[in-house]
Protein backbone atom coordinates (compact mmCIF):
# COMPACT_ATOMS: atom_id res chain seq x y z
CA UNK A 1 0.00 0.00 0.00
CA UNK A 2 2.78 2.44 0.89
CA UNK A 3 4.51 1.75 -2.42
CA UNK A 4 1.27 2.42 -4.32
CA UNK A 5 0.68 5.65 -2.40
CA UNK A 6 4.21 6.87 -3.20
CA UNK A 7 3.76 5.97 -6.88
CA UNK A 8 0.48 7.90 -7.19
CA UNK A 9 1.92 10.79 -5.20
CA UNK A 10 4.89 11.00 -7.57
CA UNK A 11 2.59 11.12 -10.60
CA UNK A 12 0.28 13.81 -9.19
CA UNK A 13 3.12 15.95 -7.84
CA UNK A 14 5.12 15.94 -11.05
CA UNK A 15 6.96 19.16 -12.04
CA UNK A 16 3.89 19.98 -14.16
CA UNK A 17 1.74 20.66 -11.08
CA UNK A 18 4.48 22.65 -9.36
CA UNK A 19 4.89 24.99 -12.31
CA UNK A 20 1.12 25.11 -12.89
CA UNK A 21 0.68 26.48 -9.34
CA UNK A 22 3.42 29.08 -9.82
CA UNK A 23 2.30 29.94 -13.35
CA UNK A 24 -1.35 30.40 -12.38
CA UNK A 25 -0.37 32.68 -9.49
CA UNK A 26 1.86 34.78 -11.75
CA UNK A 27 -0.85 34.95 -14.43
CA UNK A 28 -3.53 36.16 -12.02
CA UNK A 29 -1.12 38.60 -10.38
CA UNK A 30 -0.47 40.24 -13.75
CA UNK A 31 -4.12 40.21 -14.86
CA UNK A 32 -5.32 41.77 -11.58
CA UNK A 33 -2.42 44.23 -11.57
CA UNK A 34 -1.11 42.61 -8.37
CA UNK A 35 -4.30 43.06 -6.39
CA UNK A 36 -2.55 41.37 -3.45
CA UNK A 37 -0.35 44.47 -3.14
CA UNK A 38 -2.58 47.31 -4.39
CA UNK A 39 -5.52 46.57 -2.09
CA UNK A 40 -3.65 45.30 0.96
CA UNK A 41 -5.10 48.05 3.17
CA UNK A 42 -8.61 47.25 1.94
CA UNK A 43 -8.09 43.59 2.91
CA UNK A 44 -7.47 44.53 6.54
CA UNK A 45 -10.40 46.96 6.59
CA UNK A 46 -12.80 44.31 5.28
CA UNK A 47 -11.95 41.90 8.09
CA UNK A 48 -14.00 43.90 10.55
CA UNK A 49 -16.84 45.30 8.42
CA UNK A 50 -19.00 42.30 7.56
CA UNK A 51 -21.66 40.90 9.91
CA UNK A 52 -23.07 37.42 10.25
CA UNK A 53 -26.71 36.60 9.52
CA UNK A 54 -29.06 33.68 10.06
CA UNK A 55 -27.89 32.29 6.71
CA UNK A 56 -24.20 33.24 6.63
CA UNK A 57 -21.16 34.02 8.72
CA UNK A 58 -19.18 37.27 9.02
CA UNK A 59 -16.08 38.07 6.96
CA UNK A 60 -13.91 37.56 10.03
CA UNK A 61 -15.55 34.22 10.78
CA UNK A 62 -15.04 33.17 7.15
CA UNK A 63 -11.39 34.19 7.51
CA UNK A 64 -11.15 32.14 10.71
CA UNK A 65 -12.72 29.06 9.08
CA UNK A 66 -10.45 29.32 6.05
CA UNK A 67 -7.42 29.94 8.27
CA UNK A 68 -8.46 26.88 10.26
CA UNK A 69 -7.86 24.95 7.04
CA UNK A 70 -4.74 26.86 6.06
CA UNK A 71 -3.01 27.07 9.47
CA UNK A 72 -2.31 23.49 10.44
CA UNK A 73 0.42 20.88 10.34
CA UNK A 74 1.77 22.47 7.17
CA UNK A 75 2.87 25.47 9.26
CA UNK A 76 4.72 23.46 11.89
CA UNK A 77 5.65 20.03 10.54
CA UNK A 78 5.31 21.03 6.87
CA UNK A 79 7.89 23.81 7.14
CA UNK A 80 10.21 21.44 9.00
CA UNK A 81 9.81 18.87 6.20
CA UNK A 82 10.43 21.51 3.51
CA UNK A 83 13.71 22.45 5.22
CA UNK A 84 14.62 18.84 6.00
CA UNK A 85 14.17 17.63 2.42
CA UNK A 86 14.65 20.78 0.33
CA UNK A 87 17.04 22.87 2.44
CA UNK A 88 16.54 26.42 3.75
CA UNK A 89 15.96 27.58 0.16
CA UNK A 90 12.58 25.81 0.20
CA UNK A 91 11.33 28.57 2.52
CA UNK A 92 12.00 31.13 -0.22
CA UNK A 93 9.79 29.18 -2.61
CA UNK A 94 7.11 28.96 0.06
CA UNK A 95 7.16 32.77 0.15
CA UNK A 96 6.95 32.99 -3.64
CA UNK A 97 4.00 30.59 -3.85
CA UNK A 98 2.24 32.56 -1.09
CA UNK A 99 2.78 35.94 -2.75
CA UNK A 100 1.63 34.71 -6.15
CA UNK A 101 -1.00 32.41 -4.64
CA UNK A 102 -2.73 35.34 -2.91
CA UNK A 103 -4.02 36.43 -6.33
CA UNK A 104 -5.22 32.87 -7.02
CA UNK A 105 -7.00 32.87 -3.67
CA UNK A 106 -8.72 36.13 -4.64
CA UNK A 107 -9.96 34.62 -7.91
CA UNK A 108 -11.27 31.33 -6.53
CA UNK A 109 -12.94 32.94 -3.51
CA UNK A 110 -14.61 35.66 -5.59
CA UNK A 111 -15.97 32.94 -7.87
CA UNK A 112 -17.33 31.13 -4.83
CA UNK A 113 -19.20 34.28 -3.77
CA UNK A 114 -20.61 34.97 -7.24
CA UNK A 115 -22.05 31.50 -7.73
CA UNK A 116 -23.08 30.61 -4.17
CA UNK A 117 -26.60 29.51 -3.33
CA UNK A 118 -28.77 28.79 -0.31
CA UNK A 119 -28.87 25.19 0.81
CA UNK A 120 -32.35 23.80 0.12
CA UNK A 121 -32.20 21.81 3.36
CA UNK A 122 -30.53 24.11 5.91
CA UNK A 123 -30.93 27.55 4.32
CA UNK A 124 -27.19 28.22 4.84
CA UNK A 125 -25.01 29.66 2.08
CA UNK A 126 -23.18 26.99 0.11
CA UNK A 127 -20.56 27.42 -2.57
CA UNK A 128 -17.14 26.41 -3.80
CA UNK A 129 -15.48 24.95 -6.89
CA UNK A 130 -18.19 22.36 -7.57
CA UNK A 131 -20.80 25.12 -7.66
CA UNK A 132 -18.86 27.55 -9.82
CA UNK A 133 -17.74 24.86 -12.26
CA UNK A 134 -21.38 23.91 -12.82
CA UNK A 135 -22.73 27.47 -13.00
CA UNK A 136 -19.90 29.36 -14.71
CA UNK A 137 -18.82 26.65 -17.15
CA UNK A 138 -22.13 24.85 -17.51
CA UNK A 139 -20.24 21.61 -16.91
CA UNK A 140 -22.11 19.78 -14.18
CA UNK A 141 -19.97 16.67 -14.66
CA UNK A 142 -16.86 18.67 -13.72
CA UNK A 143 -18.58 19.99 -10.62
CA UNK A 144 -19.52 16.45 -9.61
CA UNK A 145 -15.95 15.29 -10.26
CA UNK A 146 -14.53 18.00 -8.03
CA UNK A 147 -17.12 17.33 -5.32
CA UNK A 148 -16.18 13.65 -5.24
CA UNK A 149 -12.46 14.51 -5.22
CA UNK A 150 -13.04 16.95 -2.34
CA UNK A 151 -14.93 14.41 -0.25
CA UNK A 152 -12.19 11.83 -0.81
CA UNK A 153 -9.40 14.33 -0.13
CA UNK A 154 -10.89 16.13 2.88
CA UNK A 155 -12.73 13.11 4.25
CA UNK A 156 -10.05 10.44 3.71
CA UNK A 157 -6.64 11.66 2.57
CA UNK A 158 -5.99 14.84 4.55
CA UNK A 159 -7.35 14.43 8.13
CA UNK A 160 -4.79 11.77 8.96
CA UNK A 161 -1.88 14.20 8.52
CA UNK A 162 -3.30 16.59 11.09
CA UNK A 163 -4.15 13.79 13.52
CA UNK A 164 -0.70 12.24 13.13
CA UNK A 165 0.96 15.56 13.97
CA UNK A 166 -1.18 16.05 17.06
CA UNK A 167 -0.49 12.55 18.34
CA UNK A 168 3.26 12.84 17.62
CA UNK A 169 3.50 16.16 19.48
CA UNK A 170 1.47 14.75 22.37
CA UNK A 171 3.72 11.67 22.57
CA UNK A 172 6.90 13.76 22.47
CA UNK A 173 5.55 15.83 25.34
CA UNK A 174 4.08 13.04 27.49
CA UNK A 175 6.15 10.07 26.36
CA UNK A 176 4.94 7.01 24.50
CA UNK A 177 3.67 5.19 27.57
CA UNK A 178 3.13 1.45 27.58
CA UNK A 179 3.52 -0.12 24.14
CA UNK A 180 0.37 -1.92 23.06
CA UNK A 181 -0.68 -3.89 20.00
CA UNK A 182 -3.67 -2.29 18.26
CA UNK A 183 -4.88 -3.87 15.00
CA UNK A 184 -1.36 -5.14 14.31
CA UNK A 185 0.30 -1.78 15.09
CA UNK A 186 2.67 -1.20 18.01
CA UNK A 187 1.23 1.91 19.66
CA UNK A 188 2.09 3.71 22.89
CA UNK A 189 -0.71 4.09 25.42
CA UNK A 190 -0.29 7.89 25.50
CA UNK A 191 -0.94 8.03 21.77
CA UNK A 192 -4.24 6.25 22.38
CA UNK A 193 -5.13 8.73 25.13
CA UNK A 194 -4.41 11.67 22.81
CA UNK A 195 -6.42 10.08 20.03
CA UNK A 196 -9.41 9.49 22.32
CA UNK A 197 -9.43 13.18 23.34
CA UNK A 198 -9.35 14.32 19.72
CA UNK A 199 -12.18 12.03 18.66
CA UNK A 200 -14.48 13.05 21.51
CA UNK A 201 -14.02 16.80 20.98
CA UNK A 202 -14.20 16.43 17.20
CA UNK A 203 -17.48 14.53 17.41
CA UNK A 204 -19.08 17.17 19.64
CA UNK A 205 -18.19 20.02 17.26
CA UNK A 206 -18.80 18.55 13.81
CA UNK A 207 -22.32 17.51 14.76
CA UNK A 208 -23.04 21.20 15.41
CA UNK A 209 -22.64 22.49 11.82
CA UNK A 210 -20.90 25.55 10.38
CA UNK A 211 -22.06 27.94 13.11
CA UNK A 212 -20.41 25.88 15.83
CA UNK A 213 -17.29 25.37 13.72
CA UNK A 214 -17.10 29.11 12.98
CA UNK A 215 -17.56 30.02 16.65
CA UNK A 216 -14.80 27.65 17.76
CA UNK A 217 -12.31 28.65 15.06
CA UNK A 218 -13.07 32.37 15.48
CA UNK A 219 -11.61 32.09 18.99
CA UNK A 220 -9.01 29.34 18.69
CA UNK A 221 -7.21 30.25 15.46
CA UNK A 222 -6.35 33.93 16.13
CA UNK A 223 -5.46 33.22 19.76
CA UNK A 224 -3.03 30.38 19.00
CA UNK A 225 -1.58 31.98 15.87
CA UNK A 226 -0.84 35.21 17.77
CA UNK A 227 0.71 33.36 20.70
CA UNK A 228 2.80 31.24 18.35
CA UNK A 229 4.07 34.27 16.42
CA UNK A 230 4.89 36.18 19.64
CA UNK A 231 7.02 33.32 20.99
CA UNK A 232 8.72 32.99 17.61
CA UNK A 233 9.49 36.74 17.60
CA UNK A 234 11.06 36.40 21.05
CA UNK A 235 13.32 33.65 19.68
CA UNK A 236 14.19 35.85 16.70
CA UNK A 237 15.00 38.79 19.00
CA UNK A 238 17.13 36.59 21.25
CA UNK A 239 19.04 35.55 18.12
CA UNK A 240 18.85 39.01 16.54
CA UNK A 241 22.42 38.91 15.25
CA UNK A 242 21.62 35.73 13.30
CA UNK A 243 18.64 37.16 11.37
CA UNK A 244 20.78 38.42 8.43
CA UNK A 245 22.46 35.00 8.29
CA UNK A 246 19.06 33.24 8.24
CA UNK A 247 17.86 35.47 5.40
CA UNK A 248 21.09 34.77 3.60
CA UNK A 249 20.65 31.01 4.03
CA UNK A 250 17.07 31.10 2.74
CA UNK A 251 17.69 33.29 -0.30
CA UNK A 252 21.13 31.96 -1.17
CA UNK A 253 20.18 28.32 -0.79
CA UNK A 254 17.11 28.71 -3.02
CA UNK A 255 19.30 28.58 -6.13
CA UNK A 256 22.34 26.52 -5.16
CA UNK A 257 23.11 23.10 -6.55
CA UNK A 258 24.10 21.90 -3.08
CA UNK A 259 20.56 22.18 -1.75
CA UNK A 260 19.23 20.84 -5.00
CA UNK A 261 17.51 23.48 -7.14
CA UNK A 262 14.69 21.11 -7.99
CA UNK A 263 14.34 19.91 -4.40
CA UNK A 264 14.11 23.45 -3.04
CA UNK A 265 11.43 24.46 -5.53
CA UNK A 266 9.57 21.15 -5.33
CA UNK A 267 9.40 20.99 -1.55
CA UNK A 268 8.82 24.72 -1.18
CA UNK A 269 5.87 24.72 -3.57
CA UNK A 270 4.46 21.41 -2.32
CA UNK A 271 4.56 22.39 1.33
CA UNK A 272 3.58 25.98 0.46
CA UNK A 273 0.41 24.81 -1.27
CA UNK A 274 -0.22 22.32 1.53
CA UNK A 275 0.06 25.13 4.05
CA UNK A 276 -1.71 28.11 2.45
CA UNK A 277 -3.99 26.07 0.11
CA UNK A 278 -4.04 28.86 -2.51
CA UNK A 279 -5.42 27.30 -5.68
CA UNK A 280 -6.30 24.03 -3.97
CA UNK A 281 -9.99 24.91 -3.90
CA UNK A 282 -10.52 24.58 -0.14
CA UNK A 283 -10.69 28.27 0.81
CA UNK A 284 -13.65 29.05 -1.49
CA UNK A 285 -15.99 26.89 0.62
CA UNK A 286 -15.62 29.19 3.64
CA UNK A 287 -15.60 32.26 1.38
CA UNK A 288 -19.01 31.34 -0.03
CA UNK A 289 -20.51 31.13 3.48
CA UNK A 290 -19.72 34.76 4.26
CA UNK A 291 -22.34 37.53 4.31
CA UNK A 292 -20.86 40.37 2.19
CA UNK A 293 -22.11 43.26 0.04
CA UNK A 294 -19.94 42.47 -2.99
CA UNK A 295 -18.24 39.22 -4.18
CA UNK A 296 -14.79 40.84 -4.39
CA UNK A 297 -14.82 41.63 -0.69
CA UNK A 298 -14.49 38.01 0.35
CA UNK A 299 -11.93 37.42 -2.40
CA UNK A 300 -9.74 40.11 -0.83
CA UNK A 301 -10.22 38.70 2.67
CA UNK A 302 -9.15 35.24 1.51
CA UNK A 303 -6.11 36.68 -0.28
CA UNK A 304 -5.08 38.19 3.06
CA UNK A 305 -5.45 34.80 4.76
CA UNK A 306 -2.67 33.42 2.54
CA UNK A 307 -0.34 36.12 3.87
CA UNK A 308 -1.24 35.30 7.46
CA UNK A 309 -0.62 31.62 6.90
CA UNK A 310 2.70 31.67 5.06
CA UNK A 311 4.36 35.05 5.47
CA UNK A 312 3.60 35.12 9.22
CA UNK A 313 3.08 31.66 10.71
CA UNK A 314 5.26 29.63 8.31
CA UNK A 315 8.02 32.25 8.42
CA UNK A 316 7.92 32.18 12.21
CA UNK A 317 8.49 28.42 12.16
CA UNK A 318 11.31 28.69 9.62
CA UNK A 319 13.17 31.37 11.57
CA UNK A 320 12.84 29.39 14.80
CA UNK A 321 14.27 26.24 13.23
CA UNK A 322 17.06 27.90 11.24
CA UNK A 323 18.18 30.40 13.90
CA UNK A 324 18.49 27.69 16.56
CA UNK A 325 20.06 25.18 14.17
CA UNK A 326 17.59 22.46 15.16
CA UNK A 327 17.33 20.67 11.81
CA UNK A 328 18.86 18.14 9.45
CA UNK A 329 18.84 18.21 5.65
CA UNK A 330 18.29 14.80 4.11
CA UNK A 331 20.55 13.96 1.17
CA UNK A 332 19.41 12.21 -1.99
CA UNK A 333 22.28 9.72 -2.10
CA UNK A 334 21.51 5.98 -1.81
CA UNK A 335 23.43 5.72 1.46
CA UNK A 336 21.07 8.25 3.03
CA UNK A 337 23.75 10.66 4.19
CA UNK A 338 22.70 14.06 5.48
CA UNK A 339 23.76 17.23 3.69
CA UNK A 340 23.48 18.94 7.07
CA UNK A 341 23.12 17.14 10.40
CA UNK A 342 22.65 19.26 13.51
CA UNK A 343 20.40 16.92 15.52
CA UNK A 344 20.09 13.17 15.96
CA UNK A 345 19.75 11.22 12.70
CA UNK A 346 16.71 9.42 14.10
CA UNK A 347 14.75 12.69 14.41
CA UNK A 348 11.69 12.38 12.21
CA UNK A 349 11.55 15.04 9.49
CA UNK A 350 7.85 14.71 8.59
CA UNK A 351 6.81 15.70 12.12
CA UNK A 352 6.79 18.71 14.48
CA UNK A 353 10.09 17.52 16.04
CA UNK A 354 12.39 20.24 14.60
CA UNK A 355 9.97 22.94 15.73
CA UNK A 356 9.56 21.45 19.18
CA UNK A 357 13.33 21.17 19.60
CA UNK A 358 13.77 24.80 18.48
CA UNK A 359 11.21 26.00 21.02
CA UNK A 360 12.66 23.80 23.76
CA UNK A 361 16.19 25.13 23.14
CA UNK A 362 14.97 28.59 24.18
CA UNK A 363 12.00 28.03 26.49
CA UNK A 364 12.86 24.65 27.96
CA UNK A 365 9.98 22.29 28.72
CA UNK A 366 7.51 25.16 28.35
CA UNK A 367 8.46 25.50 24.68
CA UNK A 368 7.92 21.80 24.08
CA UNK A 369 4.55 21.94 25.82
CA UNK A 370 3.48 25.07 23.95
CA UNK A 371 4.25 23.52 20.57
CA UNK A 372 2.24 20.45 21.54
CA UNK A 373 -0.70 22.70 22.44
CA UNK A 374 -0.26 24.80 19.27
CA UNK A 375 -0.11 21.67 17.14
CA UNK A 376 -3.32 20.45 18.75
CA UNK A 377 -5.25 23.67 18.04
CA UNK A 378 -3.78 24.24 14.57
CA UNK A 379 -4.30 20.67 13.47
CA UNK A 380 -7.65 20.22 15.18
CA UNK A 381 -9.15 23.33 13.61
CA UNK A 382 -7.84 22.14 10.24
CA UNK A 383 -9.69 18.86 10.69
CA UNK A 384 -12.85 20.89 11.37
CA UNK A 385 -12.28 22.85 8.17
CA UNK A 386 -11.80 19.60 6.24
CA UNK A 387 -15.08 18.31 7.59
CA UNK A 388 -16.88 21.49 6.58
CA UNK A 389 -15.48 21.24 3.04
CA UNK A 390 -16.62 17.63 2.79
CA UNK A 391 -20.02 18.66 4.17
CA UNK A 392 -20.47 21.36 1.50
CA UNK A 393 -19.66 18.91 -1.27
CA UNK A 394 -22.02 16.30 0.12
CA UNK A 395 -24.68 19.01 0.14
CA UNK A 396 -23.83 19.77 -3.50
CA UNK A 397 -24.24 16.14 -4.55
CA UNK A 398 -27.47 15.60 -2.58
CA UNK A 399 -29.13 19.02 -2.87
CA UNK A 400 -31.92 17.77 -5.11
CA UNK A 401 -32.29 14.32 -3.52
CA UNK A 402 -34.12 15.42 -0.37
CA UNK A 403 -33.38 15.81 3.33
CA UNK A 404 -32.89 12.09 4.01
CA UNK A 405 -30.18 11.75 1.36
CA UNK A 406 -28.45 14.82 2.76
CA UNK A 407 -28.58 13.55 6.34
CA UNK A 408 -27.31 10.12 5.33
CA UNK A 409 -24.44 11.60 3.34
CA UNK A 410 -23.39 13.91 6.15
CA UNK A 411 -23.54 11.13 8.73
CA UNK A 412 -21.32 8.93 6.57
CA UNK A 413 -18.80 11.75 6.14
CA UNK A 414 -18.70 12.32 9.91
CA UNK A 415 -17.99 8.63 10.49
CA UNK A 416 -15.42 8.56 7.67
CA UNK A 417 -13.46 11.56 8.88
CA UNK A 418 -13.34 10.28 12.46
CA UNK A 419 -12.16 6.87 11.21
CA UNK A 420 -9.39 8.51 9.14
CA UNK A 421 -8.34 10.62 12.13
CA UNK A 422 -7.89 7.39 14.08
CA UNK A 423 -6.06 5.73 11.17
CA UNK A 424 -3.73 8.69 10.62
CA UNK A 425 -3.00 9.11 14.31
CA UNK A 426 -1.71 5.55 14.64
CA UNK A 427 0.34 5.15 11.42
CA UNK A 428 3.81 6.37 10.47
CA UNK A 429 4.16 10.04 9.57
CA UNK A 430 5.89 9.63 6.19
CA UNK A 431 3.17 7.33 4.86
CA UNK A 432 0.38 9.60 6.10
CA UNK A 433 1.96 12.73 4.61
CA UNK A 434 2.21 10.99 1.23
CA UNK A 435 -1.53 10.22 1.39
CA UNK A 436 -2.22 13.84 2.29
CA UNK A 437 -0.15 15.07 -0.65
CA UNK A 438 -2.36 13.04 -2.99
CA UNK A 439 -5.42 14.86 -1.65
CA UNK A 440 -3.82 18.30 -2.03
CA UNK A 441 -2.55 17.57 -5.54
CA UNK A 442 -5.80 16.03 -6.75
CA UNK A 443 -7.86 19.07 -5.74
CA UNK A 444 -5.24 21.52 -7.00
CA UNK A 445 -5.14 19.97 -10.48
CA UNK A 446 -8.91 20.09 -10.86
CA UNK A 447 -9.38 23.55 -9.37
CA UNK A 448 -6.54 25.44 -11.07
CA UNK A 449 -7.35 24.02 -14.51
CA UNK A 450 -11.03 24.81 -13.95
CA UNK A 451 -10.59 28.43 -12.84
CA UNK A 452 -8.19 29.08 -15.74
CA UNK A 453 -10.85 27.85 -18.16
CA UNK A 454 -13.47 30.06 -16.47
CA UNK A 455 -11.15 33.05 -16.81
CA UNK A 456 -10.59 32.36 -20.50
CA UNK A 457 -14.33 31.91 -21.18
CA UNK A 458 -15.84 34.76 -19.13
CA UNK A 459 -13.37 36.62 -16.84
CA UNK A 460 -16.00 37.26 -14.13
CA UNK A 461 -13.44 37.84 -11.37
CA UNK A 462 -11.62 40.55 -13.33
CA UNK A 463 -14.97 42.24 -14.04
CA UNK A 464 -15.85 42.06 -10.33
CA UNK A 465 -12.56 43.63 -9.34
CA UNK A 466 -13.03 46.57 -11.72
CA UNK A 467 -16.61 47.06 -10.50
CA UNK A 468 -15.57 46.95 -6.85
CA UNK A 469 -12.73 49.41 -7.37
CA UNK A 470 -15.08 51.76 -9.28
CA UNK A 471 -17.59 51.73 -6.40
CA UNK A 472 -14.79 52.18 -3.91
CA UNK A 473 -13.46 55.17 -5.83
CA UNK A 474 -16.97 56.66 -5.99
CA UNK A 475 -17.23 56.35 -2.19
CA UNK A 476 -20.57 54.50 -2.15
CA UNK A 477 -22.26 54.10 1.22
CA UNK A 478 -23.21 50.50 0.44
CA UNK A 479 -21.68 48.27 -2.20
CA UNK A 480 -23.96 46.43 -4.62
CA UNK A 481 -23.67 43.82 -7.34
CA UNK A 482 -26.03 43.22 -10.24
CA UNK A 483 -24.92 40.09 -12.16
CA UNK A 484 -27.16 40.92 -15.15
CA UNK A 485 -25.30 44.21 -15.63
CA UNK A 486 -22.14 42.26 -16.43
CA UNK A 487 -23.78 39.45 -18.37
CA UNK A 488 -23.20 36.96 -15.55
CA UNK A 489 -25.79 34.19 -15.52
CA UNK A 490 -26.59 31.41 -13.03
CA UNK A 491 -25.86 33.56 -9.96
CA UNK A 492 -29.20 32.97 -8.13
CA UNK A 493 -28.26 34.45 -4.75
CA UNK A 494 -27.09 37.77 -6.16
CA UNK A 495 -29.95 37.95 -8.67
CA UNK A 496 -32.48 37.62 -5.84
CA UNK A 497 -30.57 40.05 -3.64
CA UNK A 498 -30.44 42.68 -6.38
CA UNK A 499 -34.19 42.39 -6.94
CA UNK A 500 -34.80 42.77 -3.19
CA UNK A 501 -32.57 45.87 -3.12
CA UNK A 502 -34.51 47.39 -6.02
CA UNK A 503 -37.81 46.81 -4.23
CA UNK A 504 -36.51 48.49 -1.07
CA UNK A 505 -35.23 51.42 -3.12
CA UNK A 506 -38.62 51.85 -4.81
CA UNK A 507 -40.37 51.86 -1.44
CA UNK A 508 -37.92 54.45 -0.06
CA UNK A 509 -36.90 56.82 -2.88
CA UNK A 510 -34.53 58.70 -0.52
CA UNK A 511 -32.46 55.55 0.05
CA UNK A 512 -29.03 55.78 -1.56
Amino acid sequence: MEGLVNLVNGIIWSPALIYLCLGAGLFYSIMTRFVQVRLFGEMIKLLFTGKSSTDGISSFQALAVSLAGRVGMGNIAGVAAAIGFGGPGAVFWMWIVAFLGASTAYVESTLAQIYKEKDVVTGEYRGGPAYYFERALGQKWYGILFAIASILSCGMFLPGVQANGVISAFAQLMGEGTIMNVAGLEVGSMRLVGLAIILVVLGVIIFGGIKRIATFTEFAVPFMALGYIVLALIIMLSNFSLIPDVFGMIIGDAFTAQAGFGAAIGWGVKRGIYSNEAGQGTGPHAAAAAEVEHPSQQGLVQAFSVYVDTLLVCSATAFMILSTGMYNIQGTLPDGQFIVQNVAATTEINAPAFTQMAMESVYGTFGNAFIAIAVFFFAFTTILAYYYIAEVNVAYLTRFLGRNANKTGLFLVKVLIMAMVAYGGLNSAGYIWAIGDIGVGLMAWLNIVGILVIFIVARPTLTMLKDYEAQRKAGVARYSFDPAKFGIKNAPYWEERHLADQKRTNVDPLRK
